[in-house]
């Protein structure tokens, strides 16, 4: 038999060293190949599903904005009768709007001459307000013309 010298014991130790470590790179390799396949699968499903969603979305972007062009065109056209009605109601305003004052005031004088107060007809009861629950006293003015229809 023949006695391994110290050499060859260093050998065999570094050779079995050797054997562990690529047995365990060999491992790391074979999970982290496995890792990138089923990342290679997740981003493919993502990307199957993403590029229709990108077309909806762009669908309803478009759809949008067609929508916002009608609603702008619709704006600018309430804009153009709110202008128009306000320059009609400011020459109807400027053209009937002063002699019709003066027909109305004239028609109120009119009624105020021809009216007058009638000696038959009472004259109505001074106002008087409650506060709180009690009557506040009528002006002086009315309290004078009351004595005086009781005389």
């Amino acid at each position: 038999m023949h006695t391994l010298s110290g050499g060859e014991v260093a050998g065999i130790l570094v050779a079995v060293f050797w054997a562990i470590l690529v047995s365990f790179l060999a491992v790391a390799l074979a999970r982290l190949a496995q890792t990138l396949k089923a990342t290679t699968r997740l981003v493919a499903d993502v990307t199957d599903q993403a590029v229709p969603l990108l077309a909806d979305a762009s669908a309803a972007v478009r759809s949008a904005q067609t929508q916002i062009e009608r609603v702008d065109a619709i704006a600018s056209d309430v804009q153009e009768v709110t202008s128009n009605a306000s320059a009609l109601s400011t020459t109807v305003a400027s053209t009937f709007g002063g002699p019709l004052v003066k027909v109305a005031a004239f028609g109120y004088g009119v009624r105020r001459a021809i009216g007058g107060r009638k000696e038959d007809t009472p004259a109505k009861a001074p106002r008087r307000t409650v506060v709180v629950g009690r009557t506040v006293p009528a002006t002086r003015r009315e309290r004078r013309a009351a004595r005086g229809k009781k005389d």
